[in-house]
């Protein structure tokens, strides 16, 4: 008896460091969507008066935990009854994430006005002010939305062999993980510059360490965000690039002579460009009509 108890322990300690594996290898190929969750977030959590940021930023973390809730049972069961399905919304979902760098790449070099609506930028009634806040968490509430159902897919299909027990906790270990992870993050990002701030008027003398450290948080803001926003286009593609070469039997091992890395990128940054070529048409074809 003693020694079958041993052996459970054994299989068990097999199962974990299978689980540890699978879950390593799943981090990774969701890295990329992690860094762009990362920026949009920021984004979208930043432009609030300073006393309503972490707020906001826990309303839209508990609107990603619900996001999550809802995938991952749904992500289960078509990867136990319907395993193509997943494999085709991986690759739709690499079309989107393609779409999507390419977008990025396009606006940089073709900038257009966006409506920007900052609740800090004029006065407006506390009812305003909270009437707007709610509109930016529900807008950001649906973002994560798709990019939850892109990271537990992406998850899910690099697991998609393993035992249903072995999906159901992987995936959502990598789920929570990255929902923790990423508003924990985008937490102390946004409040970088408050605290500079509160360096600055700690500190009484003007070339003191804290004044010193204090400013370059407060001008670090902007630019840790627009470094994340590159660095997340950079990663869409990537990752989008990956998907189609593992996934579309076409595109296997085409170019060996070329870097993996170079290829995934052009092949997603080609993608990303005629999926953005085609709903600009429709945009145009829609308003004309």
């Amino acid at each position: 008896m003693a020694s079958g108890f041993f052996v459970l322990l054994d299989d068990i300690a097999a199962i974990m460091d299978d689980v540890a594996a699978m879950s390593k290898v799943a981090a990774k190929k969701t890295a990329g969507i992690l860094g762009d969750d990362l920026a949009v977030n920021a984004e979208k959590a930043s432009g609030f008066i300073s006393s309503r940021e972490l707020p906001v930023l826990w309303a839209i973390a508990k609107g990603s935990l619900l996001n999550k809730t809802i995938i991952l049972p749904i992500a289960f069961l078509l990867s136990h009854y319907l395993p193509i399905a997943v494999i085709v919304i991986l690759v739709l979902g690499g079309i989107y994430l393609a779409y999507e760098g390419a977008e990025k790449i396009f606006e940089y070099f073709f900038p257009h006005e966006h409506k920007h609506e900052d609740i800090t930028a004029q006065p407006m009634t506390e009812e305003e002010i909270l009437s707007l806040e709610k509109e930016k968490i529900k807008s950001a509430i649906v973002t994560d939305f798709i990019l939850s159902v892109e990271i537990v897919i992406i998850a899910l299909g690099t697991v998609i062999e393993k035992p249903i027990s072995s999906q159901i906790v992987v995936v959502s270990i990598i789920a929570l993980v990255a929902t923790i992870g990423v508003y924990g993050i985008v937490g102390l990002i946004v409040r970088m510059d408050e605290a500079g701030l509160k360096l600055i008027s700690m500190s009484k003398n003007e070339n003191s360490m804290g004044t010193k450290i204090g400013t370059v948080l407060v001008k670090a803001l902007p630019v840790v965000i627009k470094s994340l926003s590159v660095i997340g286009t950079i990663a869409l593609l990537l990752v989008a690039g990956g998907i189609f070469m593992h996934q579309i039997p076409f595109l296997h091992g085409i170019l060996p002579q070329i870097p993996a890395i170079i290829t995934e990128f052009t092949v997603a940054l080609i993608i990303g460009l005629i999926t953005l070529g085609f709903v600009m048409l429709f945009k145009k074809l829609f308003a004309k009509k």
